[in-house]
């Protein structure tokens, strides 16, 4: 099981932390990434990274606000997400699978944690 946490309203140029709790499984040896849903549209990649940690990779919309992280030892994985725009309210996912930006090569999901930015 997959639990983000950490959305909320902000306003443009703010910053905050989402975070994925992983339960009742290991999610260490799984590539682990964020996918967001705006209303209206397709699920889109936002990052993911490695079962490791080395690896990391980045859709172009967020490359240099948002920064993946994990902590395999606690089982979570956390999206830093600064100089946020209000392109980027959206329902965030997390998901555990493949290092790749298609969702369809993720096995598992998280239920979303809702991101809403104010301009």
């Amino acid at each position: 099981q997959l639990v983000e946490s950490g959305g909320g309203l902000v306003q443009a140029g703010d910053s905050l932390r989402l975070s994925c709790a992983a339960s009742g499984h290991s999610f260490s040896s799984y590539a682990m990434g964020w996918f967001r849903q705006a209303p209206g549209k397709e699920r889109e990649f936002v990052a993911t990274i490695s079962w490791s940690g080395a690896n990391t990779y980045y859709a172009d919309s967020v490359k240099g606000r948002f920064t993946i992280s994990r902590d395999n030892a606690k089982n979570t994985v956390f999206l830093q997400m600064n100089s946020l725009k209000p392109e980027d309210t959206a329902v965030y996912y997390c998901a555990a699978g493949a290092f790749i930006n298609q969702a369809r090569e993720y096995l598992y999901w998280g239920q979303g944690t809702q991101v809403t930015v104010s301009s």
